[in-house]
């Protein structure tokens, strides 16, 4: 995978933001949930292994309480608990479209959802259902974005999807600058010397010790997910 973007992609781990599961930002809402499942669903039936990483941002944010006075810790451990919400939710949307799931939590919660394994994770996968992740990794002051570097290496996928509402990486904010230029592709190293914050710096570093390719792509474009697993022009991989 060294130097270009995968040619074939038999696994992936879809990272989502919770604010991309419910109305501007916030809560959870039901037929955004249902758009969400169908583009899943849409990779699943190509026959791709699909892991996701769900955020909690919708819910609660741990590190704004943590600006308020809140134990960091403490305040981290709530977030964990609202992308287990996030979790169950698309859990459900994706089984209402036929497709056959497990959530898994790095923190335990036994009565709603089986612990992060992994190697009970690539059975999963490798026997066709879609693995929903939560909990981040488990540990206070890591993201959901350093969760999603993390369990694609464990499980092995061939790329990291991260899906956002814009159509990729740009040379600056495309809302703020009308002049900002999308790019096809770029090393990890350009990202990091353009500072262009594809991911946190703690998750960005992993997937390029690990040579872990990312695809930066808007999900919220009917089919888009689907077109990029195909190899189409979508989105900007960071290779």
């Amino acid at each position: 995978m060294t130097g270009s973007a995968p040619k074939q992609i038999r696994r992936i781990l879809l990272k989502i933001s919770g604010e991309s599961l419910g109305e501007d930002g916030a809560g959870v809402a039901p037929a955004v949930i249902a758009r969400v499942a169908a583009q899943i669903a849409r990779v699943h039936g190509l026959g791709v292994e699909v892991a996701v990483v769900v955020g909690g941002g919708n819910l609660l944010r741990g590190a704004e309480f943590a600006k308020l006075g809140t134990n960091r810790a403490m305040a981290d451990q709530m977030g964990m608990l609202a992308t287990a919400i996030n979790a169950l939710a698309l859990q459900d949307g994706l089984e209402r479209a036929g497709v056959p799931t497990r959530a898994a939590c790095a923190v335990e919660m036994k009565t709603l959802m089986e612990p992060y394994i992994r190697r009970r994770a690539m059975g999963h996968l490798e026997r066709g259902r879609v693995v929903i992740l939560a909990g981040g990794t488990g540990n206070p002051y890591f993201t959901t974005d350093t969760a999603a570097a993390l369990r694609a290496t464990e499980l092995g996928v061939d790329a990291i999807f991260k899906a956002t509402k814009v159509d990729g990486v740009y040379t600056a904010d495309p809302k703020k600058d009308p002049k900002a230029e999308k790019f096809a592709q770029l090393t990890f190293q350009e990202a990091l010397d353009r500072d262009l914050k594809v991911m946190d710096r703690t998750a960005f570093t992993l997937c390029m010790e690990n040579r872990m390719p990312i695809m930066v792509f808007d999900m919220f474009v009917e089919g888009n997910m689907e077109r990029a697993v195909r190899g189409e022009p979508i989105g900007t991989w960071v290779i």
